[in-house]
């Protein structure tokens, strides 16, 4: 096992995955940004996560994140979901906005820094709702657009840069 797949089967924490895309960005493509927050927010179960350029946020669908982890999939493959998650809009911050060079970029990255039998590249070639089509995952209600119910929940903050990572 590379010691990046060590790395990210025992993260513990967004901040621990964050540093390894960072860090596998950097290695693959020589390019690094400033700090950014993380936020999670209720968003339709469609849409992964985004990031709105010139901020220093990502905002990831907790709903989807609950979903993944309700499966029951082990630690690695919920690590390499947010990790691909992490890494898709990370790339957007660093100005990369053509969705379809950011999939494949992911893709390459993913493939280069885990080889083709991890989890995150499995999720980086078929998409992150690949872990909710896992066989034995039984989902009874799965929300379509016009059936969201949004629960009122306070978003989570969860900063990166010289501060340690917290929640509020």
């Amino acid at each position: 096992m590379s010691k990046f797949a060590t790395e990210l089967e025992t993260s513990e924490n967004f901040g621990d995955i964050f540093e390894i895309v960072k860090k596998s960005v950097k290695g693959h493509l020589s390019r690094e940004g400033a700090g950014l927050m993380l936020v999670l927010a209720d968003l339709p179960i469609q849409l992964g996560a985004f990031h709105s350029l010139g901020t220093n946020q990502i905002v990831m669908n907790r709903a989807l994140l609950d979903r993944v982890v309700a499966s029951a999939h082990p630690r690695s493959h919920i690590n390499s979901f947010v990790y691909s998650i992490l890494l898709h809009e990370y790339l957007h911050s660093l100005s990369v906005v053509d969705e379809g060079e950011v999939r494949q970029l992911v893709h390459d990255i993913s493939m280069k820094t885990f080889g083709p039998d991890h989890p995150a590249s499995t999720v980086a070639s078929k998409g992150p709702w690949t872990l909710l089509r896992t066989p034995g995952y039984v989902d009874t209600h799965v929300p379509t657009e016009t059936q969201l119910e949004f629960k009122p929940r306070q978003a989570e903050w969860i900063r990166q840069g010289h501060e340690p990572l917290y929640v509020r």
